[in-house]
């Protein structure tokens, strides 16, 4: 899928979910779906992205694979700069700390998101990179 294709459908993801509270847009690949809002690494500028995630007991685990180009997604970029994120899923809000996951933990992590959803090993045969895995750390 071209980057521009990209865009537009979660543009329009990211609308959905918002104007729904989540109602439609939860579930992507038969997997649960949250919207991530980072902080522009350049422009300061908020961005939000609709992410497939996992849950670790109370955190969200998103996954940076970005279709398996050979650059990381902006959303992870951004975070790596202002780890301070805000996550939304369904109607709840919340703040969060973004930490990538060092290993061994994120192979672990990383084996859960392919049995969750097998297109995230075919993104990591698409490229060269180390595909990360970031914990969303709720902030209280």
């Amino acid at each position: 899928m071209k980057d521009a294709t990209a865009r537009r459908l979660s543009a329009l993801h990211r609308r959905l979910f918002r104007a729904t509270r989540g109602t439609i847009g939860k579930r992507l690949v038969h997997n649960d779906m949250l919207l991530l809002t980072t902080t522009g690494h350049r422009t300061a500028r908020l961005h939000t992205v609709p992410l497939l995630y996992l849950m670790d007991v109370t955190n969200p685990i998103v996954i940076a694979s970005w279709g398996g180009r050979p650059e990381h997604p902006t959303w992870y970029t951004n975070l790596v700069a202002d780890p301070a994120v805000h996550v939304q899923i369904r109607a709840h809000r919340f703040a969060a700390q973004a930490e990538p996951i060092p290993e061994p933990e994120r192979t672990e992590w990383w084996e859960r998101a392919v049995t969750a959803y097998d297109g995230y090993a075919t993104y990591q045969s698409r490229t060269d990179r180390v595909i990360p895995v970031v914990r969303l750390a709720r902030i209280e």
